[in-house]
């Protein structure tokens, strides 16, 4: 039986309603036309927003790791981060796709050790953003000095990053980010090849001494474990951008593309750090700049930063960006105000950008020293956000599985193992040489005070 006109007239009226839920999120809830859209990053806009969280002030400091390791085994150990962290980041999809109720690493903690876990997590995942955006004003700064030949007191330029990372990190969604994050890696991609090719071109790099002068490279160095550790650190700090794929991953439109978003990412990566490292190591030597960008001259300098400083404001939203959408949904869960545009709504967001904008420029004025910064955060919580939590995620979800336990489970348990065992030894060795080498940096003219209005662009 046909339909009467009145009761199509009923299902026409009745149709908008329905439309008007866009979908429901096992985070989010029930997202609505009334409120921003948290699921509408596609897997290419999922690259960008991956590399440029990966790309950012940890390449910088890539060749002054191989200064310290020698190019041989700071190839291998990059190549060996780089697969390991690999995985871990392939295991956050997993995890996502096996639990969507997950967001951050603190829901993954909660299930694998309750309570404690999920406070310990949400503690070294806040502290963790917060010290990387901490080092991105710092960075942002450097570059203001660099383009304006230190034009007036460094405490101001980093006072101003702080102002332009909380205004650009207020933008609600990661899908209307994603722009920001294409200009961000082809910027900071820019910068780092221009040096690569100033150092290739010319005679030495800029702080090399007066008179002859050829490379002195080191194929194996001879390093002291801390200076080894602090090295490795940094390293990890340059693929430490793990945590923040679980809230990329979550804002995706399609988490199942997850995997392949994240292969062209880490090969990119990979391939433009082995790129840059090598070569301005190999023409610089033991005169490599960290940040790299320093290293071919005052002109190559000025222009790279000039290339880079939307690249670095770029990375210091998104790490804004990602803690304070974390505090944001905590707050909001399961709240109505979470998914629509009420005032509690913006009031609680632009309070969540401000405090973790507020608290990272305190950061970065406490401690500017970009080297031992970058080294500092990979060691304490770079390597414990992207090692120990992905070894007990895999345990977690295979070690009760039925059925016969075959080679590869064993293979995948003793490889879990191993990733916990290792980025424990990291993180407490790491942190210790990296403290040791903030210190070290006070007793020397590179090391400058607090709110200090020193150029620091001139001595790194």
């Amino acid at each position: 039986m046909y339909p009467t006109k009145p009761e199509k007239a009923s299902e026409e009226l009745a149709a908008p309603a329905i439309e008007a839920t866009i979908t429901h999120d096992e985070v989010f809830g029930e997202i609505t036309e009334c409120g921003p859209n948290y699921r509408n990053v596609g897997w290419l806009g999922t690259v960008a927003l991956m590399m440029k969280t990966q790309i950012g002030l940890g390449v910088l400091s890539i060749p002054a790791s191989f200064d310290v390791l020698g190019l041989i085994p700071g190839l291998i150990i990059l190549v060996t981060i780089a697969a390991i962290t690999t995985w871990s980041n392939y295991m956050v999809g997993v995890f996502k796709l096996l639990h969507p109720s997950v967001y951050s690493l603190d829901d993954a903690g909660a299930m694998m050790f309750g309570r404690a876990g999920r406070y310990f997590f949400a503690a070294a995942f806040c502290l963790y953003w917060i010290l990387v955006a901490g080092s991105g004003m710092l960075g942002i700064s450097i570059a203001l000095n660099a383009i304006s030949t230190h034009g007036t007191c460094t405490a101001v330029f980093v006072a101003v990053a702080a102002i332009i990372g909380f205004s650009l990190s207020s933008i609600q969604t990661l899908g209307r980010i994603t722009w920001l994050a294409w200009i961000g890696l082809a910027s900071i991609l820019t910068a780092v090849f221009t040096v690569t090719i100033a150092v290739g071109i010319q005679d030495r790099p800029a702080s090399a001494p007066e008179g002859p002068w050829a490379s002195d490279y080191k194929l194996v160095g001879n390093p002291s474990f801390t200076e080894a550790i602090a090295a490795v650190s940094s390293l990890i700090f340059s693929y430490a951008g793990t945590t923040a794929f679980f809230a990329i991953v979550s804002e995706m439109r399609d988490p199942k593309m997850y995997t392949r978003s994240l292969l062209i990412c880490q090969s990119g990566v990979t391939a433009t750090y082995i790129t840059i490292g090598t070569v301005i190591y190999y023409f610089c030597g033991s005169f490599v700049a960290s940040p790299a960008l320093g290293s071919a001259g005052v002109v190559v300098k000025k222009v790279a930063y000039g290339f880079a400083l939307p690249g670095l404001l770029v990375t210091t939203t998104l790490v804004i960006h990602v803690p304070a959408k974390y505090i944001f949904v905590r707050a909001l869960s399961n709240s109505r105000h979470l998914v629509e545009n009420t005032p509690t709504h913006w009031f609680s967001w632009i309070g969540c950008t401000a405090g973790i904008t507020i608290t990272a420029y305190i950061v970065a004025s406490a401690i500017p020293v970009f080297g031992g910064l970058v080294s500092l955060i990979g060691a304490l919580l770079g390597t414990l956000m992207s090692f120990q939590p992905m070894g007990c995620m895999w345990l977690y979800d295979n070690w009760h599985k039925d059925g016969n336990r075959s080679v590869h489970w064993y293979w995948m348990v003793f490889f879990s193992i191993f990733v916990i065992i290792s980025g424990t030894f990291l993180t407490v060795g790491g942190t210790y040489g990296s403290i040791v080498g903030i210190i070290d940096s006070y007793r020397t003219e590179g090391g400058s005070a607090a709110w200090s209005c020193a150029d620091n662009s001139n001595s790194v």
